[in-house]
């Protein structure tokens, strides 16, 4: 069957060279964007709850841009002036860079890993006399915690923003030839919202091992995965489908 209708559940890309964008124009198809999920930030008494008092804490393991925006909200609830001595740990130069909305860069003390958390971690390791604090959602991937347990630091979780199902009612009639998945919350979103849902001729990309998980057990079918090695990307994965698909168009 062809695909005319793809529904990314993700934001709509802010940049202008966005890849989705030249697939739209390349195959001739329609691309909407729509988030299954959102995050809601917790309050400051929330986190008192949660027995944390950032004066306790010399360094910040930064895993997100989300981390790093609901850190420094709640140090202004609670009027805390984060001191020019914290360390900061990112996991990656996007969230290090995102990282200089808040802080002179020059002016701190900031490492970066290169992309996954067990990147970051001989650099937490080097550093073992701070007192760490993860700032982080409800929904933390379990190699996070263990890798900072297996490290020995002295390290606190704490919930600074929650995710979220959003609302998808104005859905409820509306067809798509392929839905596109990023995360097992896209699929427990899907189902919250539709949990008569039935895929019948509708196409599902995933991308990872553990969406991919998420919809077999909910007993759909996987027509498009990424990344592959062939495919490494979601917009080149739906690329080589819709060719398929699409021949003598």
């Amino acid at each position: 069957m062809k695909v005319k209708t793809i529904l990314v559940s993700q934001p709509e890309p802010k940049i202008e060279n966005s890849p989705y964008f030249d697939l739209q124009e390349k195959q001739r198809v329609k691309i909407d964007f729509r988030p299954f999920i959102h995050v809601e930030g917790v309050s400051a008494k929330e986190i008192r709850h949660q027995k944390i008092d950032l004066n306790d804490y010399t360094a910040i393991v930064l895993t997100s841009r989300n981390a790093v925006d609901h850190f420094f909200r709640i140090a202004e609830e609670m009027r805390f002036k984060v001191p020019d001595s914290m360390k900061y740990f990112c996991q990656s130069e996007a969230v290090a860079y995102y990282l200089q909305k808040y802080v002179v860069y020059r002016k701190r003390k900031i490492y970066v890993g290169k992309r996954t958390f067990a990147e970051l971690s001989p650099l937490i390791k080097k550093y073992k006399d701070e007192k760490f604090l993860l700032p982080n959602t409800d929904k933390v991937k379990p190699a996070v915690p263990q890798i900072l347990n297996d490290l020995g630091v002295d390290w606190k979780q704490a919930t600074f923003y929650k995710t979220v199902v959003s609302d998808l009612s104005d859905l409820a009639n509306v067809y798509y030839d392929v839905l596109v998945f990023f995360s097992p919350s896209g699929i427990e979103s899907l189902f919250q919202n539709f949990p008569d849902f039935k895929q019948n001729d509708t196409r599902i990309a995933v991308f990872g091992n553990t969406t991919i998980k998420a919809v077999e057990e909910k007993g759909l079918r996987v027509d498009i995965a990424a990344p592959t090695p062939e495919t490494p990307s979601m917009t080149m994965a739906l690329q080589k489908y819709i060719e398929k698909a699409n021949k003598g168009k």
